[in-house]
């Protein structure tokens, strides 16, 4: 291997990362598909590589759809709501492909779909270099992307148009649960909005189901306020492009809150509690 070769990986890493990540709503995950990609780097003829990015981004794609195949069968099996794992995130990056709510939503779609949609719209790989990396035909990938594009339009989360505004109803929504003011708390969720809790079947108490309506979320907040131990802290944090809410015990993150807002109610909040996602946080 060459020093040109280290460096060219490490420079195409964070875009590497990126797709893997979004590919697998699992930065540990992405992590280990970095690993293997790299293996394959050391091990390719170099003269044989036209374009170390179209290379390293087919390998990093063509690994992750082999990994969500095996992942399919897991998440079924995946006690409560499956969540992604959530990542500390800068002014950098984009808000929208990062969300946690977009990520959900991904899930939704096959992993071919979801693949040809996020190298296609999120990075910006031509129809032809899409269809080199999943291994299909271009006017397949077209079709695919058509299909998923849709899917995705139809069903696109809410977002808030700053996040000064997203930061304001979740600000608010701390101080309504603290004071145990269940009318001011309906007041900042809309009427349909739902709560998802991923304890992965570890965590005593997480709802194993969706919680849907104003006054149902906001009774089972403030439930849960009254159950919360001595030495709890809250903070603000950026996490996947947008204001959320780290909740630490002893110093440890044991709660990440994420919020769907549109600037002017709260539509769903999905609260990430199995300690295997939170150890990066």
């Amino acid at each position: 291997m060459t020093d040109g070769a280290l460096e060219s990986f490490e420079a195409h890493r964070p875009a590497m990362s990126a797709i893997a990540y979004r590919m697998l709503g699992s930065l540990a995950e992405a992590e280990d598909i970095l690993q293997e990609a790299w293996l394959r780097w050391q091990a390719a003829t170099r003269e044989g590589v036209r374009s170390d990015r179209a290379f390293l981004s087919t390998v990093v794609t063509r690994l992750c759809l082999d990994r969500l195949k095996s992942a399919q069968v897991t998440r079924e099996e995946y006690v409560g709501p499956w969540l992604p794992e959530p990542v500390r995130t800068d002014t950098q990056v984009d808000p929208e492909s990062i969300s946690l709510a977009f990520l959900v939503l991904l899930e939704s779609l096959s992993p071919v779909e979801r693949a040809v949609y996020l190298l296609h719209e999120v990075f910006g790989y031509s129809h032809a270099e899409v269809a080199e990396m999943v291994g299909k035909e271009e006017a397949a990938c077209r079709q695919i992307l058509h299909r998923a594009r849709e899917h995705i339009q139809s069903r696109r989360p809410r977002f808030a148009p700053s996040k000064e505004s997203h930061e304001r109803l979740v600000t608010g929504f701390m101080s309504a649960c603290v004071s145990g003011d269940l009318e001011g708390l309906k007041k900042l969720l809309a009427h349909d909005v739902t709560s998802w809790a991923d304890g992965g079947g570890r965590v005593r108490g997480a709802a194993l189901n969706p919680v849907r309506g104003a006054d149902a979320v906001a009774r089972l907040f403030l439930g849960i306020m009254k159950k919360v131990p001595a030495g709890v802290t809250a903070e603000l944090s950026e996490v996947n492009g947008w204001p959320a809410v780290l909740l630490r015990l002893n110093g440890a993150v044991f709660d990440v809150m994420s919020f769907e807002t549109d600037g002017e109610h709260i539509h769903a909040i999905r609260s990430v509690l199995n300690p295997e996602k939170l150890a990066r946080m």
